[in-house]
């Protein structure tokens, strides 16, 4: 019996990826899986280019705006949802659409994450209170002595991240980075995995100008409704927290725009980053004509 087809599309921020899965999933007459952790909230929407109803096209689409930023949602929690709805859609369908930036949060559902001993409570309150009292450097200098291997290839200013390591480190008194790689969990289906591609600098030209656009469709004015909750973990989000120093009179709103362009292009590098740490079996240009002879590439039959 054939397995069921789960197709991942990956790519950088910015690529078109959302547009491209649709034209895809009309295809195919199947549902798409968003794995953006960004677009999970409902209270964020412009800075997380959250896909209109008119961009989604009549597609059925899961995990946008499905959480409120107060709710505590892990990428465990997000395997343990998206595997439960996968099987739940390989009864009626044999193939599903994943799609998404948050790389880690693919991986969970493509290979499961890798098992961590627990963090008791009172350890990560005192790495928290460490951060708030101590700063990000902190944690960064504490990292680099407990385990630099782990240093040398995580986000140094995504702080949840260090915490988050520092914490495993301190519990199981090894090395975070002791815990990766682990074998790949058993799926029932089979995976074809898609990357789409384009020139770096037109890319970052695509960046620049999506943040104007997000600008002029009221991001700002989003950012200032959420600033009550500028703590939570969501707000920590590119887009939202470099809007916080224009708030507080720190920088011009000219200043802090920039830095939401300069940000996400950092957040591109990364990703980039890992999907080249991370090859996938498909690798197309963003422009690729989604049609029949795409499907005979990928090896799959349209269905409408």
């Amino acid at each position: 019996m054939q397995r069921p087809k789960l197709i991942t599309v990956s790519g950088p921020t910015a690529i078109g990826k959302t547009s491209f899965a649709v034209e895809l999933a009309k295809l195919l007459g199947c549902p798409i899986l968003s794995s953006d952790a960004r677009q999970f909230y409902k209270e964020m929407e412009i800075g997380t280019a959250v896909p209109s109803a008119e961009e989604q096209q009549g597609i059925l689409h899961h995990f946008i705006q499905h959480k409120s930023i107060h709710e505590p949602y892990s990428v465990g929690d997000f395997e343990k949802d998206a595997i439960a709805l996968l099987n739940s859609i390989f009864k009626r369908s044999d193939v599903a659409v994943l799609v998404g930036g948050s790389n880690l949060y693919t991986d969970a559902v493509v290979r499961g994450l890798d098992d961590f001993p627990d963090v008791p409570n009172d350890i990560s309150f005192m790495w928290q209170k460490a951060y708030e009292a101590k700063g990000l450097t902190y944690l960064q200098n504490e990292l680099k002595r407990l385990d630099p291997a782990y240093f040398n290839v995580v986000d140094l200013q995504n702080h949840v991240r260090l915490l988050r390591a520092l914490g495993v480190c301190t519990a199981s008194k090894k090395p975070y980075s002791s815990f990766l790689g682990q074998p790949k969990k058993e799926r029932s289906f089979d995976v074809i995995s898609i990357e789409l591609t384009m020139p770096r600098e037109e890319l970052y030209e695509r960046i620049n100008a999506r943040v104007d656009a997000m600008v002029a469709k009221g991001l700002v004015e989003e950012v200032k409704g959420l600033l009550p909750h500028k703590e939570l973990n969501a707000l920590q989000t590119v887009g939202y927290r470099e809007l916080v120093p224009y708030f507080e009179g720190k920088e011009s709103l000219q200043e802090s725009i920039a830095h939401i362009k300069k940000n996400t292009r950092r957040f591109a590098k990364r990703q980039l980053t890992w999907l080249r740490n991370h090859p996938v079996k498909h690798k197309l240009p963003h422009n690729t004509a989604v049609g029949g002879k795409l499907l005979e590439v990928l090896g799959l039959k349209k269905n409408i």
